[in-house]
């Protein structure tokens, strides 16, 4: 059968062409016919060429070859004498009809063979794009958006009733994707375990030689039982492989009456196999690189929290515990002063540890990215003058706690429990790192969609080396001669909750000495509901 299509194939190009031939070499006869009735022209015979020309341009070289041989033939029978025969009496006729022949083959090869150039580079061009579109979709993040782009653009380009990717469930990812025709898909589905072309794989490129695509192979059932022409010649699949083994394939159904694949098309269709399979390894070792580095975090903060917990967190214990066991002695008299100095030791170690514990979670909270701020309408105002009373009872009044706040400040939308965080963090922040007596100003200013926020003091300021990782989790400035204060945990917290506002945050020093930490609230226009509004 194959045999069959392909001799019919043959014997319609063949008349096709002898067709043409008789066609172009009419016209030209006509042509300088006519030009014989005004002028006798000596050359008039190169009007054939034209007709090569056309041939050869439209049709190919083996038009052109016939309209050369039929145009010598014409121009014997039409143009020479004696007229109506293939004999020429004169030598300088046979010349000049051997002439014409040469010349027609000549010129009608050397336009085929540009008429072959401009083809291959259409088809190069039209490869490239393909390519560089395909590339381009299999950078998306989506891989299920990505193989359905990824089989309509075969479809549409190759012209096809249906294409089917799928990937394998122990691959790298697995996924599928489909487009085309209702009833192509459903055929080519069913067809899954069926004969079919099957893409072999072409010989790799070298130093000296370029890659070729491969060539298809045909599957036929161990059952030897013949199969229907559209399951077996029309579907056709080629491999996607990564890592050294199958991980999908491509199935491609032509339409009914479609020339096979050309070269060209057999060389797309492997190139973006290849494609695939490569973006496949690179998403995969791509997630493994993620989940490595989430492992590697995950280490880090593991020892960065037993380094809290073995210090940070046992020192408030320690104290809790000890103040708790003097409380507790029976065989010591304690006066009130005594007692009243436990129980505020024990309330301060508490406090501490449970901002520490709170840190922590908060921390871990912002690490997994569920971090997700319950946003009301506040008056910023209020916030700050409510952390300062706080604060100033834990300061003893050692340090100066002055507010700038303008008076067109608007309501803001924010995560009350949040800010309040933030604003303490820093708040403490300064007070502890600020000479007893500084002053710590605190203020506010409209910057254009936004609300700027800035603590500073005039403290001894910060080393210009540590400002950019003030606010990774467990960073503490080393100090020569000073153990660290705090566990590092105040910084990063609050880095987290701004920017889970939408807001960013960061430190400079002063010019004039001392440091400041500034962090912004966007300003937004909705509607503010009055019963929100404190």
């Amino acid at each position: 059968m194959c045999v069959m299509t392909t001799f019919g194939s043959f014997s319609s190009s063949r008349i096709f062409s002898i067709v043409v031939a008789f066609v172009f070499t009419g016209l030209a006869t006509g042509l300088i016919a006519l030009v014989n009735l005004f002028e006798d022209v000596s050359n008039v015979s190169m009007l054939y060429l034209l007709a090569v020309i056309a041939s050869a341009v439209l049709f190919g070289s083996g038009a052109a070859i016939l309209t050369s041989i039929v145009s010598f033939l014409a121009f014997n029978l039409f143009f020479i004498e004696p007229k109506f025969t293939l004999v020429a009496t004169d030598t300088s006729e046979w010349l000049a009809l051997s002439l014409l022949l040469l010349t027609g083959v000549v010129t009608g090869q050397l336009a085929a063979a540009l008429r072959n150039r401009v083809q291959e580079a259409e088809m190069s061009e039209r490869e490239a794009v393909v390519l560089y579109d395909v590339v381009r979709l299999l950078v998306q993040p989506q891989l299920d958006q990505t193989l359905k782009a990824l089989a309509e653009r075969l479809r549409t380009e190759l012209s096809l009733a249906a294409v089917i990717v799928v990937l394998n469930d122990d691959g790298p990812l697995p996924g599928s994707a489909e487009a085309g025709d209702s009833e192509a898909l459903e055929t080519a589905l069913s067809a899954f375990g069926v004969p079919k072309l099957v893409l072999g794989s072409g010989r790799g490129p070298t130093l000296s030689t370029h890659a070729l695509p491969g060539h298809w192979i045909r599957v036929v059932s161990p059952s030897g039982k013949a199969v229907s022409p559209i399951r077996s010649g029309h579907l056709h699949k080629a491999s996607v492989n990564a890592f050294g083994k199958e991980t999908g394939i491509i199935l491609l159904m032509r339409r009914a009456g479609n020339q096979e694949f050309s070269h060209n098309d057999t060389r797309l269709i492997s190139a973006v196999a290849n494609q695939l399979g490569i973006a496949l390894e690179r998403l995969h070792l791509q997630t493994e690189a993620t989940e490595a580095e989430i492992l590697r975090r995950t280490d880090e903060l593991r020892g960065a929290l037993l380094n809290a917990v073995s210090h940070d967190l046992r020192s408030p214990l320690s104290s809790i515990i000890a103040s708790a066991g003097s409380l507790l002695q029976d065989d010591v008299s304690w006066t009130e002063g005594e007692r009243k100095d436990f129980a505020e030791a024990i309330e301060e170690e508490a406090q501490r540890l449970n901002r520490l514990v709170g840190n922590l979670l908060d921390l871990s909270r912002i690490e997994a990215g569920s971090l997700r701020p319950e946003k009301g309408w506040y008056d910023l105002g209020s916030l700050i003058n409510e952390v300062l009373g706080r604060v100033r009872r834990s300061t003893n009044d050692q340090h100066r706690l002055i507010v700038y706040l303008p008076d067109e400040l608007p309501p803001l939308s924010f995560d009350y429990v949040e800010i309040d965080q933030v604003l303490s963090n820093l708040i403490e922040n300064a007070i502890k790192h600020a000479p007893s007596g500084t002053v710590i100003e605190i203020s506010a200013e409209i910057a254009n969609d936004e609300v700027k926020l800035e603590v500073a003091d005039r403290g001894p300021g910060l080393p210009t080396d540590a400002i950019p990782h003030l606010f990774q989790p467990f960073y503490q400035i080393q100090t020569v001669g000073v153990r660290p204060r705090g566990s590092g945990l105040g910084l990063a917290v609050a880095k987290g909750l701004v920017e889970a506002h939408r807001g960013r945050i960061w430190a400079e020093n002063r010019t004039d000495g001392g440091a400041r930490f500034m962090f912004t609230l966007p300003i937004v226009s909705d509607p503010i509901p009055a019963t929100k509004v404190v």
